[in-house]
């Protein structure tokens, strides 16, 4: 059995952040993708994560399918429908995961809905992200005075960062609640809508990131939803420290499967 990942090691994302330059007038900003875990083909998920982190991304979202995707966009959801037809299942996740960081160093986010870890055992599921070494979990449906309630505890015990979203809805004063149960930073979601459904970013959008700069959180925010390419990256960077793109990222791999990675990352941002 491998070694857990120590308590005493500082978090790969706060370690991320940390050394990043995050000042507004900073030319490079974080990027994050997304992609489901087991598409195009079941064991695409090894090659995927260490083809970009090859290729410079700073973090990685690894998606767990879950047959009721939510806050996804069709183009996720066909893509979590044809992990689940390729037999993807948590178990299977955590085997392909299982000697990832003999390979790829940096930040692993597993970003999936809070019902197939309840099944798992949400203890269990927490442990199992430790030994892979995970860093931390995004659970849409997930709320927040649920989390802080009933398993902060859990996920702090097993060394994981929750992250939350937050949308142009969300009230400043559970923002300002967010912030303060979080660690590493916070999920700007650019619409209320679903994922991969924005073309570019209007007014109302960017007023919204301004009032969220503004308010001087002291987590960084990462914006998602929406980004998908060079040009809404940098738009959405200007007010944020970071960006993640999963749609897009997804619709390379259905072309492409895992043939030229590297020149969808150049594409959003030259290394």
């Amino acid at each position: 059995m491998r070694p857990s990942v120590k308590h005493s090691k500082m978090n790969r994302i706060i370690q991320k952040l940390k050394e990043t330059d995050l000042s507004e007038n900073k030319e490079k900003k974080l990027l994050s993708i997304y992609f489901t875990a087991g598409y195009p083909k079941p064991d695409d998920t090894v090659t995927i994560l260490q083809e970009l982190e090859k290729n410079g991304v700073d973090f990685i979202e690894i998606g767990l399918p879950f047959s009721d995707p939510l806050a996804d966009g069709p183009t996720i959801q066909e893509s979590s429908t044809q992990a689940l037809k390729n037999g993807m299942t948590t178990k299977r996740l955590f085997d392909q995961l299982k000697n990832i960081r003999e390979t790829v160093k940096i930040p692993l986010i597993i970003m999936g809905y809070f019902n197939p870890m309840l099944q798992f055992g949400v203890e269990k599921f927490c442990q199992k992200c430790q030994e892979a070494g995970i860093d931390g979990l995004i659970i849409p449906d997930l709320p927040v005075d649920v989390y802080n309630e009933e398993y902060k505890a859990i996920f702090e015990k097993y060394g994981l960062l929750n992250i939350f979203l937050i949308t142009p809805q969300t009230s400043e004063e559970r923002i300002r609640f967010i912030d303060s149960v979080s660690g590493g930073f916070i999920y700007m979601v650019s619409s209320a809508s679903v994922t991969g459904s924005t073309k570019g970013f209007g007014e109302d959008t960017k007023a919204y990131f301004k009032r969220i700069s503004a308010m001087n959180l002291k987590n960084p925010q990462i914006i998602g939803f929406g980004i998908n390419d060079k040009e809404t990256f940098n738009q959405a960077t200007i007010f944020a420290a970071g960006a993640i793109i999963g749609s897009a990222f997804v619709k390379h791999l259905t072309v492409n499967g895992t043939e030229n990675i590297s020149g969808f990352v150049k594409e959003i941002r030259d290394i």
